[in-house]
C-alpha cells in the first residue's frame, strides 16, 4: 500500500523557516520524480517544487523560486522542503507526491501557518 507521511509544518512568524519530511512507502521511491505540493484555504492544490529521480534536476514555482530547497534520499525513503523566507502567502497545508498527472493517493499534508 502506498503511503505518504507529512511532516514538519507548524506556526512561524514571517522570515522564518520550516523544513518538511515526506515519509514515503509502498512503491519503488527512486524510480519517480517527486514533488511538493500545497493548498492555501479556499484554493486548489498547486505544485510548489519538484525534484527529479536522481536528485539532480529540480523545479519551483516562480512564487517560491530563490527562497525554498526540495531535496531527497532515496535510500531512507524521504522527501524534504526547506523553506526559508517564509510569507504570510505560503501559509497552507503541504503534500508531496509524484511529480506527475498520475498520482498515488495524498497523504494527510502538513499544515504550514506564516503570521505577518
Amino acid at each position: 500500500e502506498v503511503q505518504f507521511v507529512e511532516s514538519g509544518g507548524g506556526l512561524v512568524q514571517a522570515g522564518g523557516s520550516l523544513r518538511l519530511s515526506c515519509s514515503a512507502s509502498g512503491f519503488s521511491f527512486r524510480t519517480y520524480d517527486m514533488a511538493w505540493y500545497r493548498r492555501a484555504p479556499g484554493q486548489e492544490r498547486k505544485l510548489v517544487a519538484s525534484i527529479a529521480s536522481s536528485g539532480v534536476s529540480t523545479t519551483y514555482a516562480d512564487s517560491v523560486k530563490g527562497r525554498f530547497t526540495i531535496s531527497r534520499d532515496n535510500a531512507k525513503k524521504m522527501l524534504y522542503l526547506q523553506m526559508n523566507g517564509l510569507k504570510p502567502e505560503d501559509t497552507a497545508v503541504y503534500y508531496c507526491n509524484r511529480a506527475s498527472a498520475v498520482k498515488y493517493l495524498w497523504g494527510q499534508g502538513t499544515q504550514v501557518t506564516v503570521s505577518s
